[in-house]
């Protein structure tokens, strides 16, 4: 049997299983990221198939994020309790069986069931990464790790319109959720390859299942809110109930994480002026990321006429150029300031939304190419920056509950902007069933207006 502590790794391996072991979470961390954009340019033919309109089909993205959140403040406890390599591997596995189950959905409810179930997995993955190139790389070399760890972060959002566009055009939708599968069956086989055993591990401590309950009812809540906000008509009622119960389970949920002795979220953390404005940044990172890939397939197609292969191959040259730049900004935030490259992302991030907004309808398919570049680039300095930012000053202890805050932080932005992206779009100008592009233009404003605001807690970060 092989040794897989430290020790037997770097002694098969040298010091490039440190490598290894970040290009075996990055396999997860793409086939998460890239099932919750994948699905993006397929909404468009699960509408018509299974007769939906534009306010259920979301809950496919929306869904997906926010089991994706809800179950990320879990894997602190995993990792402690079984280790990086076990519970990656688990669910790899389980996320694998979960997207092949999906692809024979026969009602909008099993799918929207599977990508929940999708997302469940996915919220245990994602913290991984981070979690696993802060405990393995010397902090001089940890934003290059991240870096490189962070590509499948940003590629995959680029990537999954391709491939799904061509997925859906030359087969059909039901493809997309096939597409993550052997990503993460090679995954599983990596991590039981190259991922290290823990040297030591905490004394066993409970699960806040309480502290997850409350959490998960208080997303599932608020963005069945937002959904009912887009019909409105006959649900005031329901809708200002809803509003009150899900403030109460805010509430009951920082009651319970500042009394229970193992929390699901550690608020000290957020005590940390550096940790918590990293924090507030990560959550316009994940705003900006899921609200503008949600929004760039479903508006060409819409209102420019665009194929789903063609909506795909906007995204590509996005990915081409991260895929060069992304490891500059990593190697970057092992030199400059944080705050300095997240402000300079952010003005370019806003900068390509302002563009969507003003010239989207008038411009070929080379410059709409080209602000969804400006984007992407603003998002790669954004997140090895952020995390070295916050992750940095945290001792070895506090690795686990760091990385899973951040993430999750992210992953709340992303799953309440795909929301209130879809609630502006419903409100809009619509002709013909279908939204105008005034309606989008609106969307893309409150993108760029939100990613703005972000800049004022990054401000007062500190390197």
């Amino acid at each position: 049997m092989a040794d897989n502590s430290v020790e037997g790794l770097k002694a098969r391996y040298g010091d490039r299983w440190r490598w290894l072991a970040v290009i075996t979470v990055v396999m997860g961390t793409m086939a998460t990221v890239l099932s919750a954009t994948v699905v993006n340019v397929a909404l468009h033919d699960i509408m018509m198939e299974f007769g939906i309109r534009q306010g259920q089909v979301h809950w496919l993205a929306t869904g997906f994020i926010a089991a994706m959140t809800t179950t990320m403040l879990a894997s602190t406890w995993l990792l402690d309790r079984f280790g990086v390599r076990l519970t990656l591997a688990c669910a790899m596995a389980m996320f694998t069986v979960i997207s092949v189950i999906g692809g024979f959905a026969e009602t909008p409810g099993q799918l929207i069931a599977a990508r929940v179930g999708q997302g469940a997995m996915a919220g245990l993955m994602q913290p991984m990464g981070m979690f696993l190139v802060f405990r393995i790389f010397p902090p001089e070399q940890r934003g290059q790790a991240m870096g490189i760890y962070g590509m499948g972060v940003i590629l995959a959002p680029a990537l999954g319109p391709v491939l799904g566009g061509f997925l859906v055009d030359q087969f059909n939708w039901r493809y997309v959720m096939y597409a993550p599968a052997p990503v993460t069956l090679l995954g599983v086989w990596m991590a039981w390859r190259f991922l290290p055993l823990p040297r030591s591990r905490p004394a066993n401590y409970p699960f806040d299942f309480l502290g997850l309950a409350l959490l998960g009812s208080l997303i599932a809540l608020t963005l069945d809110t937002l959904t009912r906000l887009q019909e409105l008509t006959g649900q005031e009622v329901r809708v200002l109930v809803q509003g009150m119960v899900a403030v109460a389970l805010l509430a009951a949920f920082l009651f319970r994480a500042r009394t229970a002795r193992y929390p699901l979220i550690k608020l000290d953390l957020l005590r940390r002026p550096v940790f918590l404005f990293a924090t507030l940044g990560a959550m316009a990172l994940g705003l900006a990321l899921f609200g503008s890939t949600y929004l760039i397939p479903l508006f060409v197609q819409t209102t420019l006429g665009f194929s789903a292969t063609e909506a795909g191959l906007l995204m590509l040259p996005a990915g081409i150029v991260l895929g060069m730049t992304f490891p500059l900004a990593g190697r970057l935030a092992d030199r400059r300031s944080a705050r300095s490259l997240v402000l300079f992302g952010i003005v370019v991030f806003a900068l390509s939304a302002v563009l969507f907004a003003v010239t989207g309808h008038l411009v070929g398919f080379g410059w709409l190419a080209f602000w969804a570049i400006l984007g992407r680039i603003g998002i790669g300095f954004m997140l090895p920056a952020l995390s070295t930012g916050a992750m940095n000053p945290l001792p070895p202890e506090l690795m686990g509950a760091g990385s899973s805050t951040i993430n999750f932080a992210r992953q709340l932005g992303g799953a309440l902007g795909v929301n209130i992206v879809a609630l502006t779009i419903e409100f809009g100008e619509h002709q013909g069933g279908l939204p105008t592009f005034s309606a989008f233009q609106s969307a893309w404003w409150l993108v760029a207006v939100f990613v703005a605001v972000a800049a004022i807690p990054v401000w007062k970060m500190r390197s």
